[in-house]
């Protein structure tokens, strides 16, 4: 079974789980509130209910609601959110402020998005250095519980360690399961502020990147299409795609340069 979900990128604590699956009808709703998410993040439920009602669909604000829980989105801007801390997690304080990333291992971060598949939808993690724009870890779950987002954390702390990892204010990562593990190790936890955009934004730049230049252009048809499709990008990202802002070069040569 261990080989089984690591070659098809999901959790192993996921494997047993059987999700209700949503109706076709709900699941292409889901792919355009998606889409419209990562052009208009600070749209929340009723601009979103609107937004899809004038494109002829009979939607009202709840079920909306319902379906951005699904999918763990929330408006950036501060108000009602459909995704919420846990109540009973600790939540860390903001540390990058004034920083701006100097060097490789200096600072980390996590996010988790949405990907769609022919009959149904995966969670994905990524783990990113702040310096070097470098994947240094991922993984699929059909779960949004912590452990997925913990392996992901472990398979980076093999490729080294960061002095600060910043992510937001999710229950997954507000876990004692995630916390803990870093504050084994001596690894500085820092936060989101709730509704602030910026926070976290070259994750946010990542996952733009691979939805328009791998997920919107495929179908994928179950886990195993979507981590082979994934992995092939990933390899590209870190090794092949050149970025503007870290001077024409790719994220493996300014992160192992």
């Amino acid at each position: 079974m261990v080989q089984r979900c690591a070659l098809a990128g999901v959790a192993r604590s996921t494997y047993y789980y059987e999700p209700l699956p949503e109706s076709a009808e709900n699941l292409a709703l889901m792919r355009l509130i998606d889409e419209l998410d990562l052009k208009r993040p600070f749209y929340g439920v009723p601009r979103m209910t609107d937004w899809l009602q004038t494109l002829g669909h009979a939607v009202n604000h709840k079920r909306v609601e319902r379906l951005m829980r699904v999918m763990g989105l929330q408006a950036i801007v501060p108000g009602p959110h459909t995704s919420r801390p846990h109540p009973k997690h600790l939540v860390y304080p903001y540390l990058l402020r004034d920083l701006t990333g100097a060097r490789p291992n200096q600072v980390w971060c996590a996010d988790i998005t949405y990907v769609p598949l022919r009959r149904g939808f995966l969670y994905l993690v990524a783990v990113l250095d702040w310096y070097s724009r470098y994947v240094l870890a991922w993984v699929l779950s059909n779960t949004l519980e912590a452990l997925f987002c913990v392996e992901a954390l472990d398979q980076a702390l093999e490729k080294g360690q960061p002095e600060i990892f910043n992510t937001d204010q999710g229950a997954q990562f507000t876990s004692d399961e995630f916390t803990k593990r870093l504050e084994g190790v001596g690894i500085r936890i820092s936060m989101d502020g709730r509704g602030r955009a910026l926070d976290n934004i070259f994750v946010e730049r990542l996952w733009r990147s691979v939805k328009y230049e791998e997920i919107y252009l495929r179908d994928y048809v179950d886990g195993v299409d979507a981590w082979r499709g994934l992995q092939r990008y990933f390899a590209f990202y870190n090794t092949e795609r050149r970025h503007q802002s870290l001077g024409r070069r790719t994220p493996a040569e300014v992160h192992f340069g």
